[in-house]
């Protein structure tokens, strides 16, 4: 899959294409599906597709401090992206010029004069343009004008819940980490560099862990212990994972930290992604560091049971 940032890395000779636009922060099964059919019509014509998204989110953009949590970084979204097909992402810079232009504006210096646009597939909730003015409606029109054409795909519901990012987040956000995955279609992942925390899980409690520190917008669920995998050099090694804030120890910094069981190497300043399967706990403060090692020992024989 090729992978453009901004506009200008258009190859010159671009021919004709089958685009899709949208944040696809999660790349959620709903995502799945408008992508899926977007790849699936322009193998049908013989034509490259392009997802288009962006970075910043464009909330952020138009309203600063709104940023909302990140389920997917912008390299991990290309990957899932190039797993359903896509032949190209292209990831725009979202500035605020770029979010002052109106919809027929996007469309011209976007879709038809830079991307070349034969077919635009979107969900049938998009908005585009300025103030979002533009909908699939107005999207048709002006690919009528244009000469592309336009296909709305019905957004994907479960069980009565419209699967969206904003879903996703609240799951994250709740500590439901299995109702994350059933809507993502795969667990909910973070990742971050391992530094140096307070070295006491290995000298106190003998559960040395892995300290990871992660991106500021990050989703990372609720405080609480969870059973999961750490991912690192193509490998996935059962781990207990912890987040909080370690009231046992007065601690004040909300923290993510994995245990890796059966694990004796060196991870620190190493790169590494933490999959989360299921919540096994709240975080809870014991008086007594015994009572704490007792519980950990518990919360490791759980990911032992349920992580292969």
């Amino acid at each position: 899959m090729q992978r453009w940032r901004g506009l200008d890395s258009t190859p010159s000779g671009w021919g004709r294409c089958v685009v899709t636009i949208g944040v696809f922060d999660g790349v959620h099964r709903g995502h799945q599906q408008i992508v899926g059919r977007a790849v699936d019509r322009a193998r049908e014509t013989g034509m490259p597709s392009v997802v288009l998204t962006f970075d910043p989110h464009p909330s952020e953009v138009v309203r600063p401090g709104s940023h909302p949590p990140v389920l997917t970084s912008t390299r991990r979204k290309a990957a899932l992206l190039e797993a359903l097909g896509a032949d190209v992402a292209c990831v725009l810079p979202f500035t605020l010029e770029f979010s002052r232009l109106g919809p027929a504006e996007f469309v011209h210096e976007v879709l038809v004069e830079h991307l070349h646009a034969a077919a635009v597939v979107v969900g049938d909730n998009f908005r585009f343009g300025h103030r979002a003015a533009g909908d699939v409606a107005a999207l048709r029109s002006l690919g009528d004008t244009f000469g592309f054409v336009t296909e709305g795909v019905p957004l994907l519901t479960d069980d009565g819940v419209t699967i969206s990012s904003t879903y996703v987040r609240s799951c994250v956000d709740a500590g439901d980490v299995a109702a994350a995955a059933h809507a993502l279609g795969r667990e909910h992942r973070i990742e971050g560099l391992v530094v140096r925390g307070d070295m006491r899980g290995g000298s106190q409690l003998g559960f040395p862990t892995a300290n990871l520190r992660v991106d500021r917008y990050a989703a990372v669920p609720a405080d609480g212990v969870y059973a999961g995998r750490l991912l690192w050099r193509d490998a996935a090694r059962p781990a207990a994972i912890s987040v909080g804030s370690n009231p046992t120890f007065e601690g004040r910094e909300r923290r993510v930290e994995a245990f890796v069981l059966d694990f004796d190497g060196d991870l620190y300043g190493e790169k590494v992604g933490l999959d989360f399967h299921a919540r096994l706990r709240g975080m809870q403060r014991y008086d007594r560091i015994d009572d704490l090692i007792a519980q950990i020992k518990v919360d490791v024989d759980q990911t032992r049971t349920m992580i292969p």
